[in-house]
């Protein structure tokens, strides 16, 4: 019974965060492109169609099997199944590799050391 109301509250956000995206699209709109532009203002259904379009042409559509869930599966397997030592050299190689991204440069320091 749990996951029933899990689900209709994932759905419930689902939708208020388009009907939201409808009207701050609409708001936008309606704000710059009339008066940037010269274009006529738009109504909220052409707003949605907008967000709708936007999201195919610029998001894309991720439909995958398993998707970002499966590969937290893979990689906890792929944790679970190293040994200590091994471990320890990848997250020496992570802390190098991804030193630009994060900044810590004290971590890739002892990860060279280790």
């Amino acid at each position: 019974m749990k996951w029933i109301f899990r689900g209709l509250g994932i759905c419930a956000l689902f939708v208020a965060a388009f009907i939201l995206f409808g009207y701050a699209t609409m708001y936008l709109w309606n704000w710059l492109m009339t008066d940037l532009f010269s274009l006529k203002p738009i109504d909220f259904h052409q707003a949605i169609g907008l967000v709708v379009l936007s999201k195919i042409l610029l998001g894309g559509m991720h439909m995958r099997n398993g998707g970002g869930w499966g590969q937290k599966r893979f990689w906890k397997a792929k944790w679970e199944s190293m040994t200590p030592e091994e471990r320890d050299k990848f997250k020496a190689e992570f802390a190098v590799r991804c030193k630009h991204k994060w900044g810590k440069e004290e971590a890739v320091a002892e990860a060279k050391q280790a």
